[in-house]
């Protein structure tokens, strides 16, 4: 039955649409029929106006009104079509904004009922069966996890406790080993290093002293 009646409303919104079409259409038609009627009664109108300067010019006043009264039924006309026109717009954004709303009000109708078949294939139960499922198989693979880390054979059968008494036993002895064993390295003791002003005064100084001795033989043997 739903079916149906999506056949026939479907079936009833492409009329109404292609309806809408149709009309935009026929105005823009009508549209441009008055536009160019317009526009050939502005230029007869303009020529009216022509023929009476004319007239004027060759004194014929009962021509030139004539003219003038042309022009003024023209300029009647013109306005008429020009209200014309401005109704044909009317009714085409009238047309355009009631198509668009149609659009808008289809799109948002779509759009719930996707979301209502989605939860309709998606409800809470099915999202707690599926999460419960997962607890499930996350607590059975930390348990499988948990007997393959278990130790086996002889190594089931040592005590954590004694292991790690023994273990706090060796890391005494070994501080206390460091704490007895003597400090053999003896102090490191620079070289001297001469200064350099030092170094270069003895060889002035024993110089000198063999000048003097040279300068008191001289004196002995002059004396003699």
């Amino acid at each position: 039955m739903s079916g149906v009646f999506g056949r026939v409303f479907g079936k009833s919104k492409a009329q109404s649409q292609a309806t809408a079409l149709a009309s935009l259409d026929k105005l823009n038609e009508t549209l441009e029929m008055l536009e160019k009627k317009e526009n050939l009664l502005v230029k007869k109108a303009n020529l009216e106006v022509e023929k009476a300067k004319n007239f004027t010019k060759a004194k014929n006043k009962r021509a030139a009104i004539q003219c003038l009264k042309r022009k003024r039924l023209y300029e009647q006309q013109i306005e008429q079509l020009g209200n014309f026109q401005l109704r044909i717009h009317d009714q085409m954004i009238m047309l355009e904004a009631a198509k668009a709303t149609t659009e808008t009000v289809d799109a948002l109708r779509t759009g719930a009922s996707a979301m209502k078949a989605m939860h309709k294939s998606t409800n809470i139960d099915d999202v707690d069966k599926t999460m419960d499922e997962i607890n499930d198989n996350m607590e059975n693979m930390r348990q499988i996890q948990d007997l393959l880390s278990a130790p086996m054979g002889a190594a089931a059968d040592f005590d954590e406790d004694e292991l790690e008494a023994e273990l706090a036993d060796l890391e005494g002895e070994e501080l206390e080993a460091e704490l007895l064993a003597p400090t053999t390295t003896a102090p490191s003791t620079a070289p001297v290093r001469v200064p350099t002003a030092q170094q270069s005064t003895r060889p002035s100084a024993q110089s000198s002293k063999a000048e003097d001795d040279e300068l008191a033989a001289l004196q002995a043997e002059m004396a003699m």
